[in-house]
């Protein structure tokens, strides 16, 4: 038996049929760029998250990227964030020029520690940018609080975490002034290709990215700002109309496939070997990945591998380590907890469609391989 990171063919094999009809009809009314499926989309998704307005775009990284140009950043502009992260979060700040200032997370969540921001923020500092990395809301109650302290903006980069909450039950993106989603097909609720979301209870701002999606043009042809082609697909926004239907059904057996992970890892003593994942007290995780994290990673990859395993690193590298960002001149080792992770962390399957024998399966070829050495 093979275990993939994931399977999408088992997802749409039960749905296929609403999503085949979805598909059809957006081909049979020609209607490709925005138009009605696109608005129902959005209407129906602002609701499910609890926003006033929800646009969609071309993907989760335009989706940052056109947040962050809605705030008219100049070249001399910073924005604090995690330096443990997917590319874009980083990379979009970087394109308009404007500089990340990195921040050291906490280990035990992966994401941004609030508690080092603030020797951060200079006169220079314009917004904060925290990630709520692999499906767990980052600590948004102090964040608020330092953002209001020092006027700064809130762009959430929460492309791997529709659906989940705060404490405060609350969910992702309804904190900052932009909340940025990503619909990558591996994400709990994935498209056919790119899309992303940009949210935000600001109507003039939620406008103004309307008219950058397509190329800052408003009325057509007459250009207010400079923007871009960030249009969603009708067809994307078609599949993810059907898929919103099923998201919190796929959640609830996320996180009951997470729970029996953390049943079985402590029933087979395997958590004096490895480092569960870690939910704050009252959040709701979503579990867009299960990472734990081990000093023997690499070997138990290669292992997993050989036996039909997925598995997954995410992130190797950490961005002040990227070649790219080494104009800004940060040192390898100036991030020891974001660098201890990127070393030691492992995703392993934990889709809806995962069985339980799949899942004993997974950990009873990790239990073999520490019994290897």
């Amino acid at each position: 038996m093979k275990v993939p990171l994931l399977d999408l063919k088992a997802q749409y094999e039960p749905i296929k049929n609403e999503i085949n009809k979805a598909i059809f009809d957006v081909v049979e009314n020609q209607n490709f760029i925005l138009g009605e499926t696109v608005k129902r989309f959005e209407t129906k998704i602002a609701n499910f998250i609890g926003t006033k307005h929800a646009i969609g775009v071309s993907s989760g990284s335009d989706a940052l990227l056109i947040s962050l140009m809605a705030l008219d950043l100049k070249q001399s502009d910073e924005i604090i964030t995690t330096p443990y992260s997917f590319f874009a979060t980083a990379g979009a700040i970087s394109r308009l020029g404007a500089k990340p200032v990195f921040a050291e997370i906490d280990e035990k969540t992966f994401n941004l520690d609030a508690n080092e921001i603030e020797n951060k923020i200079t006169s220079k500092t314009k917004a904060i940018l925290p990630v709520h990395l692999f499906g767990q809301i980052a600590e948004m109650d102090k964040i608020l609080e330092i953002a209001e302290k020092y006027n700064l903006k809130i762009i959430e980069d929460a492309a791997q975490a529709i659906g989940s909450e705060f404490k405060n039950g609350k969910q992702a993106g309804t904190f900052g002034t932009f909340g940025c989603f990503s619909f990558y097909p591996s994400k709990n609720l994935g498209c056919f290709g790119d899309a992303g979301l940009v949210t935000t209870n600001d109507d003039e701002l939620a406008e103004k990215i309307k008219i950058l999606r397509s190329h800052g043009s408003k009325p057509k042809y007459y250009n207010k700002f400079i923007g871009g082609n960030f249009r969603i697909d009708a067809i994307q926004s078609a599949v993810l109309d059907v898929k919103l239907n099923y998201l919190e059904n796929w959640t609830k057996k996320r996180q009951e496939n997470a729970k029996t992970y953390d049943e079985l890892f402590k029933a087979t003593k395997l958590t004096e070997k490895i480092t569960l994942p870690y939910t704050c007290k009252g959040n709701k995780h979503i579990f867009n990945q299960y990472v734990i994290c081990l000093e023997e990673r690499d070997k138990l990859m290669e292992f997993l591998k050989l036996n039909g395993i997925g598995s997954e690193i995410y992130y190797p590298v950490t961005f002040n380590n990227q070649e790219c960002f080494a104009y800004l001149g940060y040192k390898q080792g100036d991030f020891p907890k974001s660098e201890k992770c990127a070393k030691t962390s492992l995703a392993i399957p934990v889709y809806p469609e995962l069985t339980l024998e799949m899942q004993e399966m997974v950990v009873g070829k990790i239990k073999e391989f520490f019994s290897r050495w």
